[in-house]
């Protein structure tokens, strides 16, 4: 007999696992805090990498699916300077090698593929409690509560579960992002539609920058950069969204009006998004009936890898699993060996990433890195 499987959260990782044990005849329940499928906005863009994000996709049989989401064209890349001058202009190949597809589209692919009923919308976790010999129960907002006996927590960077294996919390990079739209701009917002061109724009500078992303619809998906403490930002009232939109836009004074635009135009209002990091290396000694994945497991400041390597645990964990009818330890055992290797070596290579953007090289350093 096979363990039924409890994830808690039904972001990408957690449905890539439950879709890969759902294709072995593995029962699995998909916890899930928001209201519903459509309870929020899912994001932006995500390139879909050959090695982690792609594999996954395979495991989960949905490749064919995920083919018919790609935004062709939206691989190219452009970085300006903050007069607009264009620095560099690398066009989509055609290659595919890294697809870019809509986070919405991927994760609909992901809940079509499951039997109606796997995910449980509505069930936000307050507490986990261990019961012994490998048991665990989940306790949910508004009473009720589950047992189980192979517990995942794919529930991201404040997992409820993660405390059941390690004492460790996310810290503060030191950066946080702030995130505006500009919806039908190649009409309504021309010059930072022409700005942004047909896939990804960075305009950085040491310490800071703009970058923006060419969604489905003529969107314009923008994540303003500024290295600051927490305390600065505490400092604007973003219920305010117009001072708020004007006092992010005062670190970029001077700057091109089409990039500035993409600031004080925005059709949404800005959205702070802090940046947290596990430490890098982040593991835990086995602990009966109970493992982590994506960010629950190695939180990392964004450099473009977090939802592929979400998928790719999902989708490893899944096949470990199925490797081991019966016998769960053994799969976890075998999951968590990969993982902590894999894991640290990718927050290694994703924090030099990502800071090499905001360095004091900043820009060139990223010029180098993509012409190399």
């Amino acid at each position: 007999m096979n363990n039924h499987v409890t994830i808690v959260g039904a972001g990408l990782g957690g449905l890539t696992l439950a879709r890969v044990l759902h294709v072995h005849g593995i029962p699995v329940t998909v916890y899930e805090a928001e209201a519903s499928a459509g309870a929020r906005a899912q994001g932006g863009m995500l390139d879909i990498h050959e090695h982690d994000g792609q594999p996954a996709l395979r495991a989960a049989n949905l490749f064919d699916e995920f083919r018919g989401i790609i935004l062709e064209g939206r691989e190219a890349t452009r970085v300006l300077a903050p007069d607009g001058a264009v620095l560099l202009d690398q066009p989509d190949d055609g290659t595919a090698g890294r697809p870019e597809v809509q986070r919405g589209e991927l994760r609909r692919i992901l809940l079509d593929s499951l039997p109606e009923g796997t995910v449980r919308w509505g069930h936000k976790v307050t507490g986990v409690r261990a019961l012994g010999d490998g048991h665990h129960e989940v306790a949910f907002a508004g009473g009720g509560t589950v047992v189980t006996s192979l517990l995942v927590g794919a529930d991201g960077a404040w997992s409820r579960v993660r405390p059941l294996v390690s004492g460790a919390v996310p810290r503060y990079v030191g950066r946080s992002f702030v995130e505006t739209y500009l919806f039908d701009a190649d009409s309504r917002h021309p010059a930072a539609a022409r700005a942004v061109g047909g896939g990804a724009l960075m305009a950085l500078v040491p310490g800071k920058g703009i970058t923006a992303h060419r969604e489905s619809g003529g969107t314009l998906h923008t994540y303003v950069a500024l290295t600051k403490p927490q305390e600065w930002f505490a400092e604007i009232d973003f219920s305010d969204s117009a001072a708020a939109l004007a006092r992010v836009a005062r670190e970029f004074d001077g700057w091109a009006p089409e990039l500035t635009s993409l600031i004080t135009d925005s059709d949404t209002a800005p959205v702070l998004r802090p940046l947290n990091a596990l430490p890098i290396g982040h593991k835990w000694d086995r602990v009966p009936g109970v493992t982590l994945l994506g960010d629950a497991a190695h939180l990392s400041a964004p450099s473009g890898d977090g939802a592929n390597l979400a998928m790719f645990d999902g989708a490893e964990l899944g096949k470990a699993i199925a490797a081991h009818p019966g016998d769960p330890e053994a799969a976890l055992a075998e999951y968590e060996q990969a993982l902590f290797p894999r894991s640290t070596a990718a927050a290694l290579e994703g924090s030099h990433t990502h800071e090499m953007l905001f360095d004091e090289n900043a820009p060139h350093s990223v010029i180098s890195f993509l012409t190399a």
